[in-house]
């Protein structure tokens, strides 16, 4: 394993597409109290894997004992126009950044993978990996702050000095033994823009959040009808929610990202609320095909959709809404009616 130097295995990474590289140990002190708390605080929502797998999450270390070292790793999605521009277009749908082109679990994890390979041959016999990307038992976040990566913000994500808030981040767990880098500290002094800029009131306090009133939670992890008071806080968000991450002022140090696939698809960047509502399942998988949208499925989308033209005071979007009266999923029903009287009410 001699001669495989941190900033070699660093440059390497920079070559494959990632942004910002820092190595840790499989270590997060405090984790586990704190997210016991959120999860019996029921913050966590119909999050369920959070309680069944916490175990894991609390503590890489027992997700694999064998590993000595983590590699944390952060690739750019930097939008290339303003996401909250599309906030005031009340009869198309707003659609999270990083879920506008392809999915970027596919896309970082054979990224990882590659670099994977790559240093079990310069590490040598023996070294072993592991690469997680968002889907496994891992609390990506705290532990890339404890890595140096950058530090978790007041709106709970991870912030860099030197990319802002627009990356993704992938993690390599490993048996080769590096020296960690130190722990970055917290940037945010009194700033509390992300704070302010929530519509939902999804922050507690600073570096917490509740996700059951949380726009991306809603949109994406909530099953069944949501709250009508948070319903009507909605806008047009469809799927996901960028507003904590955009009214960030760190953002100003932003790189350009590097990975074609993550640029905005031209019909996902401001969508037509009344032609996504029309989508019947086989058309919802074909237009979402390769999207993390596709996961979250036809009814819950729709139902999202039927929200935000609740939301959006067009009277000709009506009956859209009314044609869904009588879906067949009751959740649909229930959005449209909801939708059919907030428009008859304008």
């Amino acid at each position: 394993m001699a001669g495989l130097d941190k900033e070699i295995v660093r440059a390497r990474a920079l070559e494959e597409g990632f942004s910002k590289v820092s190595f840790g140990r499989p270590e997060i002190p405090g984790a586990m109290e704190h997210l016991q708390s959120f999860v019996a605080e029921g913050r966590h929502g119909q999050m369920g894997w959070m309680e069944d797998r916490m175990h894991w999450r609390g503590d890489p270390a027992a997700l694999w004992p064998d590993a000595r070292s983590v590699i944390m790793l952060a690739e750019a999605y930097t939008p290339d126009d303003d996401p909250m521009e599309a906030i005031n277009r009340p009869e198309s749908g707003t659609i999270s950044v990083y879920a506008r082109n392809r999915d970027y679990h596919d896309i970082v994890k054979k990224r990882l993978k590659r670099l994977g390979r790559w240093l079990i041959e310069q590490a040598g016999e023996g070294t072993e990996i592991k690469v997680f990307v968002d889907t496994a038992p891992v609390m990506e976040k705290p532990l890339a702050a404890q890595a140096g990566l950058g530090w978790q913000g007041k709106h709970t994500n991870l912030l860099s000095r030197d990319l802002g808030n627009w990356f993704f981040i992938g993690a390599i767990f490993t048996t080769h033994d590096f020296d960690p880098d130190p722990a970055e500290k917290p940037h945010c002094g009194s700033c509390r823009a992300c704070l302010d800029a929530c519509p939902t009131g999804a922050f507690p306090a600073p570096y917490q959040i509740d996700a059951r009133r949380c726009i991306s939670y809603l949109t994406i992890e909530h099953h069944g009808p949501v709250e009508e008071e948070l319903r009507a806080r909605m806008g047009n968000r469809i799927y996901g929610c960028d507003d904590c991450l955009a009214a960030c002022p760190w953002n100003k140090f932003a790189v350009e990202a590097k990975e074609v696939r993550f640029a905005a698809r031209a019909d996902l960047i401001s969508p037509p609320l009344a032609e996504l509502a029309l989508l019947e399942d086989a058309a919802f998988r074909e237009k979402f095909s390769g999207s993390p949208i596709k996961r979250i499925g036809r009814d819950r989308f729709v139902r999202n959709v039927l929200y935000a033209i609740g939301n959006s005071g067009s009277p000709g979007l009506r009956d859209v809404a009314a044609g869904l009266c009588e879906d067949a999923d009751p959740t649909v029903r229930d959005a449209a009616r909801w939708a059919v009287a907030r428009l008859t009410e304008e």
